[in-house]
């Protein structure tokens, strides 16, 4: 593989972060609310329908490594790489630190950890489909950023 690949892996990592948004924004609070709803309200279960949208992602992922591995064209390969590492990371901050729903991730205390939730948080209140915000999940609103800063300087300042 080329020096340039890690390169085109962050690309593709930073613009699956604005895929992200739109996907959510207009695809998951869309024609496809059906399988996002349940993950705007408290079910019981592990699993929620909102899940398959893994897939979304997962495949894209899988064919641009394949297929630019079959035929040696390394630039899909570095992009499926970039897409699998958003994939990583969403798991990660969405589904583990966010939502809780591994025991792992918990006893983060940084203010932009602290935006990131508490964006996300708004985007939640919202239980229709209409009139969210906050689609994003690595790039938050500035205020959530100064709020966060704000606490965590008051807390400093109070110990």
């Amino acid at each position: 593989m080329y020096w340039w690949g890690p390169f085109i892996l962050i690309a593709a990592f930073l613009g699956m972060e604005f895929m992200a948004w739109a996907t959510h924004k207009f695809v998951m609070h869309g024609f496809m609310w059906h399988f996002h709803s349940d993950h705007h309200v408290e079910e019981p279960g592990f699993f929620e329908r909102n899940d398959v949208f893994f897939l979304i992602y997962a495949i894209p992922s899988w064919l641009c490594i394949m297929l630019g591995m079959i035929y040696n064209q390394y630039v899909p390969v570095w992009i499926g790489y970039g897409i699998a590492a958003y994939g990583f990371a969403y798991f990660m901050v969405h589904d583990v630190y966010i939502h809780r729903r591994f025991k792992w991730l918990r006893d983060i205390d940084n203010a932009y950890f602290m935006a990131i939730r508490k964006a996300h948080k708004v985007h939640h209140k919202y239980r229709g489909k209409e009139d969210g915000e906050c689609f994003g999940m690595l790039l938050v609103p500035k205020k959530y950023f100064i709020e966060a800063k704000r606490y965590y300087r008051n807390k400093a300042a109070s110990e």
